[in-house]
């Protein structure tokens, strides 16, 4: 196996006799793979990498609110995708802007919810904790809050944050300390923070 030379992303067609196993794929092999992987998943088929994601997602899911098809959704689930989250919700419009995943929405499970009272439904079905995402007047620091482990990181959209009935089915709304002068940060670092936290405190054991 070698690396092509002249592109930045990826590897060329596989250098010597081809591996034997099912997970490889023969058309990436022969033509080399410039997915958006890890090395590790170099040369996998699409199907045999997504079974292996599953045998280790973690049990936090990742919920969005979709009114206006913001952009920043193919951002949060970009990361969802980086901390391999059991899967993503799309809670009100079925269609979203996939531009901002790099197609890594394809490695995870899509759910779609047609508002927040049948996400909550469904998340007291699957007994997990909605956690909400948005920095709103009574609500508590990230940075000091002990996330459950099974739970759902629900996020709103860039500007009007968390709609109204979304919050009403929270268990709680946490947000992130700021420190200088803007008011909000962006939808899509605020997920990866929130992300990370959970992996900071159930992955590496490290208190609030």
């Amino acid at each position: 196996m070698t690396e092509d030379r002249e592109h930045d992303v990826g590897v060329g067609p596989w250098v010597g006799p081809w591996p034997e196993g099912d997970h490889w794929d023969p058309e990436l092999l022969e033509q080399g793979d410039r997915r958006n992987v890890v090395d590790a998943y170099r040369y996998w088929r699409h199907e045999a990498i997504v079974a292996d994601l599953d045998t280790r997602r973690h049990e936090f899911h990742v919920a969005v609110e979709n009114w206006g098809h913001d952009f920043n959704i193919g951002s949060v689930i970009r990361t969802a995708n980086a901390f391999n989250a059991r899967a993503f919700h799309i809670v009100g419009r079925r269609r979203w802007n996939r531009r901002g995943a790099m197609v890594t929405d394809r490695y995870q499970h899509e759910h779609h919810h047609a508002d927040a009272v049948a996400f909550a439904e469904w998340a007291r079905r699957e007994d997990l904790a909605v956690v909400g995402i948005d920095n709103l007047p009574g609500s508590v620091s990230l940075e000091t809050y002990d996330l459950p482990r099974r739970c759902v990181l629900v996020f709103g959209q860039e500007g009007p944050g968390l709609s109204a009935s979304m919050r009403a089915e929270c268990e709680v709304v946490l947000h992130i300390e700021q420190f200088g002068s803007t008011r909000s940060i962006n939808a899509g670092a605020a997920a990866a923070i929130a992300m990370h936290a959970w992996v900071r405190r159930h992955i590496f054991g490290q208190q609030p």
